[in-house]
């Protein structure tokens, strides 16, 4: 009988065998299977198969989709690495007994190849997934932080050439890169003639911030468009005093966003 037919004649002694071999996760077969629709003991028998038969495409393959779904589901990793290990002891000890009814327990030339055919297989398998849970959380991460991101530099419309850039709480040198990177960017593709920036719920910026700011306030007008400034915080009007620097004719200056509105909508 082939390794493949073995075992598939004695799935429900494998399946018996690897609950006894999976103490924590055996209870959490069926709240796994509802949270990300995972069939855990249909998972091992595919697993089993895939190594047996050194289809390692299709194991390779298997194992990224396996990292993915239990990223996208939050499932925790240590149910995964002791169900796979649990797997792996339950196909040795299947190994073993399949090896004493063809009588060939005491051959060691085959021992060995088949020993690194699946504990390599195995192997891969959870090296596979573990890369390929990293890769799906890394990218929800980076997706998340981009929408954060953009929510931290919101302009908004106020007509068609005008536009409000209200901004709330710490500005440091990768924010303020943001604020350039997004402000140009709309400018252009909104065609804004006008862009309102509002730092009344800015306290404070550290010296390299101010720099910053002034060149975006540079290309602003280097785009065409007129900056106008709200609602400076006397902090950063003394900082600025003390380095010696000034918006000066870079921008218009308006005591609060209130005022800039009513000049500007009422001309």
């Amino acid at each position: 009988m082939s390794l493949k037919d073995f075992f598939k004649q004695n799935k429900d002694s494998f399946e018996e065998r690897l609950l006894q071999e999976a103490v924590t996760v055996r209870d959490k077969i069926e709240e796994i299977r509802i949270i990300g629709n995972i069939n855990l003991l249909d998972n091992a028998h595919k697993l089993v198969m895939y190594v047996i038969e050194e289809r390692e495409k299709e194991l390779v393959d298997f194992a990224a989709q396996e990292g993915k779904a239990w990223a996208m589901h939050s499932l925790t990793l240590a149910f995964k690495l002791e169900w796979v290990q649990a797997i792996r002891r339950t196909l040795w000890a299947f190994l073993h007994f399949y090896d004493s009814k063809s009588g060939e327990v005491d051959h060691v030339e085959r021992f060995y190849p088949l020993e690194k055919s699946i504990n390599q297989g195995v192997d891969q398998f959870l090296n596979t997934f573990f890369l390929s849970y990293s890769k799906y959380k890394d990218e929800l991460i980076e997706a998340q932080r981009e929408i954060v991101e953009n929510l931290s530099v919101p302009i908004i419309p106020i007509n068609s050439t005008i536009c409000v850039l209200p901004l709330i709480g710490e500005i440091d040198e990768s924010r303020a890169l943001r604020v350039e990177e997004k402000a140009l960017k709309e400018i252009s593709k909104l065609r804004i003639r006008t862009l309102i920036v509002d730092l009344s719920g800015v306290a404070n910026m550290e010296p390299e911030v101010i720099d910053r700011f002034l060149k975006i306030i540079d290309g602003i007008k280097l785009m065409g468009c007129e900056a106008v400034l709200t609602g400076l915080h006397p902090i950063i009007v003394r900082k600025m005093i003390n380095l010696g620097v000034s918006f000066g004719n870079r921008a218009i200056m308006k005591g609060t966003l209130q005022l800039a509105l009513k000049d500007y909508l009422t001309e």
